[in-house]
């Protein structure tokens, strides 16, 4: 592969590493916010004890279980994008 080829591709990734990164920042707070609106909800639920209160616990545990992998999704991601910029590193060092 040429060397402008992999510098190209080189950005590309740690540009998109950045982004990746930014968005699991965000994630995070909110992930912070919906869990502690959930166990809010769970409590509501165990102490009142109505089906209104205990639907609302699961919708909320339900959202917080999605935000949750959607933060797994974005780790994975950036681990493969970091994979993939150790190997254009090498690559690149490999055609100096």
């Amino acid at each position: 592969m040429s060397r402008w080829l992999v510098e190209r591709r080189l950005s590309q990734t740690v540009s998109r590493l950045a982004t990746l990164r930014e968005e699991l920042a965000q994630v995070d707070e909110q992930l912070t916010v919906v869990a502690d609106e959930a166990a809010d909800h769970e409590l509501r639920a165990l102490v009142s004890e109505t089906p209104l209160a205990s639907r609302d616990a699961g919708e909320a545990r339900k959202h917080a279980d999605a935000l949750l992998r959607h933060r797994e999704h974005v780790l994975s991601s950036i681990q493969e994008l970091q994979q993939r910029q150790d190997e254009l590193l090498d690559s690149m060092s490999e055609s100096a």
